[in-house]
């Protein structure tokens, strides 16, 4: 990090990780008033504050007060990745292994058998360097290593936070690596527009999508593709928040949002957009009793609801599914957008 962008009035201290190393947090803000913090450890976003009065704003996403919350929830059973970029492979990948140019490559095996969001040493748990910041922008970068969680390649990943006078908070990734590799980048925040001491019980939830991914009994995909129709899957029109999901829906058309959260309390909405093949959607975060969030609020299972928007988990595995292989020569592209409404 630059000492210009360092000694900036957008950046102050977050503490000091366990080891001594300090943590920075960057302040993001738009002509309407909203306000959003991100710090360098994971990339991570740890606040969004949207005005819902003259007087007064939501904090519409889950986070933690101190870089060392961050760093323990990682110890956890299950860890959360609250607010931070996920990879290099963002989902299960079966067994650990997957195959580029008749090469087998065996990752680090980190749920069970298999392995998920990129190992144990991932980009979610690890310091970001910040390469560009403005009052509305920033852009950080971090390097992977060749073979680090037995991934080929080193990968050198950047993610820019624009958040638009238009309400719209627009994440763009791009990745270049040395040696062909699979990449599966995506985003880990927990909204709930209530605020993030309340839980999401009272909120609807909408999914463009008519399919989602069958998996097996460890949740990973079996190739096939279900229809939603008279599940409890359909959230085609608006319905309560699921009290528990773990799923990837299909998206057959980006031209429109792929989801939309409303909550009818504060009066706003947060459609989601993407150019990616699925959005994986999540509730089941749970610090309860363990790591006290923000404000000192205690988190649990339906504190918040994931829009991991991504490729199909597994997809190296499966010739079918949507192409996961990066060559070296070439760039991963992948953007999404939050788009916060007043309703």
């Amino acid at each position: 990090m630059s000492e210009i962008i360092k000694d900036s009035q957008n950046t102050t201290s977050f503490g000091y990780t366990s080891n001594g190393k300090e943590s920075f947090c960057y302040t993001l803000s738009n002509s309407n008033g909203i306000e959003m913090a991100i710090i360098d450890f994971g990339a991570t976003i740890q606040s969004i504050k949207i005005p819902i009065s003259s007087s007064k704003k939501a904090d519409v996403v889950l986070g933690f007060d101190h870089i060392t919350d961050y760093e323990k929830s990682f110890m956890l059973s299950g860890a959360p990745f609250i607010g931070a970029v996920v990879g290099r492979y963002a989902g299960r990948i079966k067994n650990g292994t997957f195959k580029i140019n008749d090469e087998v490559f065996q990752l680090n095996k980190n749920l069970g058998q298999h392995h998920l969001h990129g190992g144990k040493t991932n980009l979610s748990n690890r310091f970001w360097n910040v390469i560009s910041l403005s009052n509305n922008c920033i852009t950080l970068e971090c390097i992977s290593k060749d073979l680090e969680e037995n991934y080929p390649g080193e990968l050198t990943v950047k993610v820019s936070y624009h958040l638009s006078d238009m309400d719209e908070l627009e994440i763009n990734y791009t990745a270049k690596t040395t040696k062909d590799t699979i990449i599966n980048l995506t985003q880990h925040t927990y909204f709930n527009l209530d605020g993030h001491e309340k839980t999401i019980e009272n909120q609807e939830l909408q999914v463009t999508s008519s399919e989602i991914l069958a998996t097996n009994e460890e949740n990973v995909p079996t190739g096939k593709f279900l229809n939603i129709m008279d599940t409890s899957f359909d959230f085609l029109t608006f319905k309560s928040c699921p009290t528990k999901i773990d799923t990837s829906f299909v998206i057959s058309d980006n031209s429109t949002s792929v989801a939309t959260l409303k909550s009818t309390k504060n009066k706003i909405q947060m459609q989601v957009f993407t150019n990616q093949p699925s959005v994986h959607i999540y509730v089941g975060g749970n610090c309860e009793n363990k790591i006290m969030g923000k404000n000192n609020v205690n988190y649990e299972a339906l504190s918040g609801i994931c829009f991991e928007t991504q490729n199909y988990p597994d997809a190296p595995n499966q010739s079918h599914f949507p192409n996961a292989v990066l060559r070296k020569d070439d760039t991963y592209y992948q953007k999404t957008s939050f788009k916060f409404e007043k309703i």
